[in-house]
């Protein structure tokens, strides 16, 4: 197991006086590895018997720390092949920002596929997030988000009508608030809530998930800097491939 353009091996040690559990203590820093980029995506793990060696574990304490990394989704575990590292998981910080900005920031090669985009009546709660009657018209545009080749979310936005130019070549090739802001809308603030639940057969399809596997799912209103609501978005993750992070600060 070896750093990512090199021949030296990853600096993987345990404290036998902590009292964290040693599976824990190697599970973390291969994370750190993957996460860092240090083990690069397709890379094989290498022999669990070695690296037992090497670090005077047992081989049922590796196996128990590989493992918690396959649950999470970051290894997998092909037969005939090994354990090999896939790509990490994206985690986006709870701001206003874009899902195709964070990714492209992060270096994972976002893509988009444009699955619809219609006019269509809104239902009482897209009426009452953009503020609109029930029944109006407003747009719809659903698509499938990629990072690095693999499906990752499913979006689905509502938006006042007539408020942006939604051809297909061009959702297909930049990200919905970063064609906001060519059109001159200035993003001021949003409402944002954040849940769970299991993928329904569609989901799981689009996703490339088992019917039933965990969701993340995010709904957010957004508004321009007059306070006018320009989207509201409804949104399902891969919580395999996906996090939020949040940044708590004590009151004082």
């Amino acid at each position: 197991m070896t750093e990512r353009g090199t021949d030296q091996p990853l600096p993987l040690s345990v404290d036998r006086t902590s009292p964290v559990p040693l599976y824990f203590q190697l599970a973390q820093q291969l994370e750190a590895a993957v996460e860092q980029g240090r083990l690069a995506p397709g890379t094989l793990l290498g022999n669990e018997i070695e690296l037992a060696a090497r670090l005077g574990l047992s081989r049922p304490t590796v196996r128990q720390a590989i493992q918690s990394l396959v649950d999470k989704g970051l290894m997998v575990r092909r037969r005939g092949v090994g354990t090999q590292i896939v790509h990490s998981r994206v985690r986006r910080p709870l701001e206003l920002s874009s899902l195709y900005d964070d990714l492209e920031a992060a270096g994972r090669q976002p893509a988009t596929r444009v699955l619809r985009t219609a006019l269509e009546p809104a239902t009482a709660a897209v009426a009452a997030a953009l503020g609109v009657e029930e029944g109006s018209e407003v747009h719809l545009v659903e698509r499938l988000r990629y990072a690095h080749g693999e499906p990752m979310a499913l979006l689905r936005n509502h938006l006042p009508r007539g408020l942006l130019d939604l051809g297909t070549e061009r959702l297909e090739t930049t990200g919905l608030y970063r064609m906001m802001r060519a059109e001159g809308i200035t993003l001021h603030s949003a409402r944002q809530s954040v849940g769970a639940r299991a993928a329904d057969e569609r989901e799981a399809g689009r996703l490339g998930e088992a019917v039933g596997a965990p969701l993340l799912t995010m709904e957010r209103v957004t508004f321009d800097d007059s306070g006018r609501t320009v989207e509201f978005g409804s949104h399902v993750y891969r919580a395999s491939r996906y996090a939020f992070e949040f940044q708590l600060l004590v009151r004082p």
